[in-house]
């Protein structure tokens, strides 16, 4: 067992786990609760204690799961939730966060996402986040779902390179933004936060992985978790609704891939050759 969770760094200088605990789809079934909430109090006790979360998920149930999981514990955890782009006009991010305290029963937000662009003028939601920054509501802000184009027009805006992460869907089957958004990334510091980096459980099952997860002594979704993490400022945020599932992620950390594996993953999974638009779920 790895006495610490990896981690990297935020543009301010913060350190967070390179593996994170994802919440999507939690809040949604009563008879699941108890079991999400202890699943997400284990990934704390192991010492994964980044918990990402939006008020989009479960319209607000997830969130209240995550209060329940972190009561006690909150000065552990690095707590990141989101804002639906419809609420993305100053005011609407001023309403939107309070509800998210409320839910998550806490006085700040570490992480503040956009959830992902939309119509509101992005130097709009960047005032209201820094107007949160400056109110102690939240510590720190970025976006999510934002390609290349769009991540040039925020750091360009009046405190847009204040932006501490993009969180993208990346996964093996997921490799589009290598071709630009990934390095234009590294050069400037921005961590990638990567969801759904099993593709909703779909590379547990896939043939490609099997070779390789057999040299480890692996499953095939320990080592789609293990390239995620394996790449250079990237953070893993799978979502686990069991205690068994959160220690299979957690012993993820222990694969250390070597260049073979790599080799071989991207034979089975060819990186991109040209431009290819962001891709969501």
């Amino acid at each position: 067992m790895p006495s610490t969770v990896r981690t990297t760094t935020l543009p301010s200088g913060e350190t967070i786990p390179v593996l994170g605990q994802g919440t999507w789809k939690m809040g949604e079934d009563s008879r699941r609760r108890t079991d999400e909430v202890n699943a997400l109090k284990l990934g704390l006790d192991l010492g994964i204690t980044l918990i990402d979360t939006a008020e989009m998920y479960a319209s607000g149930g997830a969130e209240a799961v995550v209060a329940e999981a972190i009561a006690g514990r909150r000065d552990e955890t690095f707590l990141v939730s989101k804002v639906l782009p419809s609420n993305a006009s100053r005011a609407g991010v001023l309403r939107a966060c309070d509800n998210s305290l409320k839910r998550l029963a806490t006085d700040r937000i570490d992480l503040y996402l956009l959830h992902w662009p939309g119509s509101v003028p992005l130097a709009e939601t960047v005032a209201a986040f820094e107007a949160l920054k400056k109110a102690g509501k939240i510590r720190h802000w970025g976006v999510s779902n934002f390609d290349t184009e769009e991540m040039e027009e925020l750091v360009g805006l009046p405190e847009g390179g204040n932006v501490q992460t993009n969180q993208v869907l990346y996964n093996l089957v997921r490799r589009g933004l290598e071709f630009d958004l990934a390095p234009w990334s590294r050069r400037r510091g921005i961590p990638l936060m990567a969801y759904s980096p099993v593709e909703q459980g779909a590379l547990a099952r896939n043939a490609g992985l099997d070779a390789v997860a057999a040299h480890h002594g692996a499953t095939p979704a320990q080592i789609a978790l293990a390239w995620v993490m394996h790449q250079d400022g990237v953070i893993a945020i799978p979502k686990a609704s069991s205690q068994e599932h959160v220690r299979q992620n957690f012993a993820a950390l222990d694969i250390r891939l070597t260049p073979q594996d790599i080799a071989d993953l991207d034979r089975a999974f060819p990186p991109p050759t040209r431009k290819r638009g962001l891709e969501m779920i």
